[in-house]
């Protein structure tokens, strides 16, 4: 007994002292990126920095014993030719170093290290705050760290990254409670592929990923984590530096390699059919409603056009991009395929080409789960959001969808970002409302009915904008929220009637002067 005892005491100080080691890294990181911000520089240019040295850290580790690793990084461009330079050297180095390493490739091909660093550029323009943040990242030994650990540390930085509202990343940002939600509810399985048109930082890969390397969910072969690592995971994002972000963040995960070939296209993954199928889709498309295309005119004046994408696959040729997102979406599935992605309201009740959408895509797959979501959890302002969650199903005379379970998480529901905000147990009742062992096997509650499609398919233009809670607060003052929450819910419903005469103000506008 007192051995026992004894070893436990030892394994708790060993998980102590890891704790406490991994809290010292992190604080040591958020300090030094507080007094770069006195210098001007944001969350997002010192995440690119980061990222690049941190790279460049982590193959020189790998290029020494044990690993002995080809990380096709020239010396002279290496970790090494970085730490002995100081001064306007320094600088002038470390520019030439991240653009020759954004020209290396593999075989012909930019490899992980030629995608992180596309296009690279040195935003730390004191010499002596880049050398010791160089000293910084120096002072670790990042490869042995755990992937969580590594992890942890650069999903903090993202998250805080996404609070910065003036930089826009928020959008890239979707609340980790929420994609834990939605792979608990599709319950992902080893060997089967997954893709996300729109990653952003990678979210939905992460949690799909520790989902599958949960023990107590799957008790992984070496086929299977070799195929976790490096064929499961596809995605695409159009903006380069939320990319070379997400690249790191999968990286850092234990996702690819230094040799693999990278898991994410750097384009726009609407303006074509890649031919490639997969078995889930999990996905927050970005939010605003249309894409446009800014032209500039022959007399050098600017005006905008709604970009629409003619492709032979879609049901309906529209601008609005959330439409098209679902379209590509359901294109992007096997036959057996499965998808949870995060829509705008507007996708549930738009005339015209939504209504389309909803007819084609409630006949083609098995449209079966709606969550509503409550306001406040998104980083961008404004947003009234849902998860529809459907299976892609064969071609049939008869419409898949039979019945649509709709959660209400909005009625009587308030968060805020700062003050409460959404955690994993407040989706909880939804998991398991929803049923994912068997979601045939479904009771109604006070917050979840179905609906069948009858029932559906008679409703003014298709509409699934569908709630049946009373709002208490019409009824009884004693039920309002917070002032603090309140007033931040009158900011969202402004932002939300904004964006809509924004987009009406648009199609009507001329030329740009």
């Amino acid at each position: 007994m007192n051995c026992e005892r004894s070893a436990f005491a030892i394994q708790f100080m060993k998980q102590e002292n890891t704790m406490s080691n991994t809290a010292s890294i992190v604080a040591k990181i958020w300090s030094y990126c507080n007094t770069l911000r006195d210098d001007g520089v944001g969350y997002g240019d010192y995440l690119e920095q980061l990222t690049y040295l941190l790279f460049l850290k982590m193959a020189h580790e790998y290029s020494q014993e044990p690993y002995n690793r080809d990380t096709h990084i020239p010396e002279q461009y290496n970790w090494e030719s970085l730490r002995t330079r100081t001064g306007a050297e320094l600088e002038a180095h470390y520019i030439t170093t991240l653009n020759e390493s954004g020209k290396q490739s593999t075989n012909g091909e930019r490899g992980m290290l030629g995608q992180i660093f596309f296009k690279a550029q040195n935003k730390i323009q004191d010499p002596a705050k880049l050398n010791r943040l160089i000293k910084l990242i120096d002072e670790e030994s990042w490869v042995k760290l755990g992937a969580d650990v590594k992890g942890d540390i650069y999903e903090g930085l993202l998250e805080k990254n996404a609070e910065d509202t003036k930089s826009g990343a928020g959008q890239y940002f979707t609340p980790r409670a929420l994609i834990q939600a939605m792979v608990a509810c599709v319950r992902p399985q080893p060997m089967r592929t997954i893709a996300d048109p729109s990653c952003g930082t990678g979210g939905f890969f992460l949690a799909a990923y520790d989902y599958l390397t949960n023990p107590e969910n799957y008790p992984m072969d070496r086929e299977e984590k070799d195929f976790l690592k490096f064929r499961t995971f596809h995605g695409w994002e159009i903006v380069p530096n939320t990319a070379r972000l997400c690249l790191m963040n999968l990286f850092l995960h234990n996702i690819g390699d230094l040799d693999s070939k990278p898991p994410i296209h750097r384009n726009d993954s609407l303006i074509s059919d890649s031919g490639e199928r997969f078995d889930y889709v999990l996905a927050n498309p970005p939010f605003g409603k249309k894409s446009s295309v800014t032209i500039t005119n022959a007399d050098g004046t600017q005006s905008k056009e709604d970009l629409t994408y003619n492709r032979q696959d879609f049901w309906t040729t529209t601008s609005n991009k959330q439409l098209n997102f679902v379209q590509h979406i359901r294109s992007m599935l096997k036959i057996d395929g499965l998808a949870a992605v995060v829509v705008p309201d507007n996708v549930l009740f738009e005339g015209g080409a939504g209504e389309t959408v909803r007819k084609r895509l409630l006949e083609s797959c098995d449209v079966h789960t709606l969550l509503r979501l409550p306001t406040g959890i998104f980083y961008a302002q404004g947003v009234k959001a849902n998860v529809l969650f459907f299976d892609n199903k064969a071609a049939s005379k008869e419409p898949w969808t039979k019945e649509l379970w709709i959660y209400d998480l909005r009625t009587n529901q308030h968060f805020t970002l700062k003050t409460k905000p959404m955690r994993y147990e407040d989706l909880e009742d939804f998991i398991e409302c929803y049923h994912p062992e068997n979601r045939h096997q479904r009771n109604e509650t006070e917050c979840f009915r179905k609906f069948s499609y009858d029932e559906i398919i008679t409703r003014d233009k298709t509409s699934l904008d569908i709630f049946w809670l009373k709002d208490d607060s019409l009824e009884d003052l004693d039920s309002l929220p917070d002032p603090d929450t309140l007033a931040l819910e009158i900011v969202e419903n402004l932002e939300a009637g904004l964006e809509s005469f924004r987009i009406v103000a648009e199609g009507l506008s001329g030329p740009e002067e």
